[in-house]
């Protein structure tokens, strides 16, 4: 399991941030207008080799206005990926370990707030597709996703993971 306490996650406008400053700035971005309504959505992508990276991104959506990223690389030093089908259900554990943790942060967080904010924090995005080789994977994918307890996207609408995550792997 990825110890997301360790280490920093990068956001364009901020640079690094531990997770805990995560948290905070997704706060200060919902309070910014706590009218709207809010998606907060996590995804992975992979490097292609036997010692791929993962990058993890969290997304904070204002629905309609555009959003915030976050950006965590993961690494494994004795740990080899021989085929794609170990690397994409690695970066499907990676986004439900994050989005695990996280909401249980945020929400233990929020809680002090006395505004009613209008968020979700449900999607975790698969790259993964009807088109190509990971077609294959849907049914087992969409299983592990769900039994963490959030509701899967894949592409073409899981853009979190094939367009955010992908830049960075």
């Amino acid at each position: 399991m990825a110890n997301f306490s360790e280490g920093y996650f990068y956001n364009p406008s901020q640079g690094n941030l531990k997770v805990n400053q995560v948290i905070d700035e997704i706060l200060d971005y919902i309070t910014q207008k706590p009218e709207k309504f809010y998606d907060i959505i996590v995804g992975c992508d992979s490097s292609s080799g036997e010692g791929p990276h993962f990058p993890v991104a969290v997304v904070v959506l204002r629905v309609g206005e555009g959003g915030r990223f976050f950006l965590k690389k993961i690494s494994y030093k004795n740990r080899k990926f021989f085929n794609w089908k170990t690397r994409i259900l690695e970066e499907v554990l990676l986004s439900c370990q994050l989005a695990l943790y996280l909401r249980e942060k945020f929400e233990k967080k929020i809680k002090s707030f006395t505004n009613n904010f209008h968020y979700q924090f449900r999607y975790i995005h698969a790259d993964i597709g009807e088109n190509g080789a990971t077609r294959d994977m849907i049914k087992e994918v969409i299983g592990l996703i769900r039994g963490n307890g959030f509701e899967p996207k894949i592409k073409p609408e899981a853009y979190v993971a094939s367009t955010v995550a992908d830049r960075y792997a």
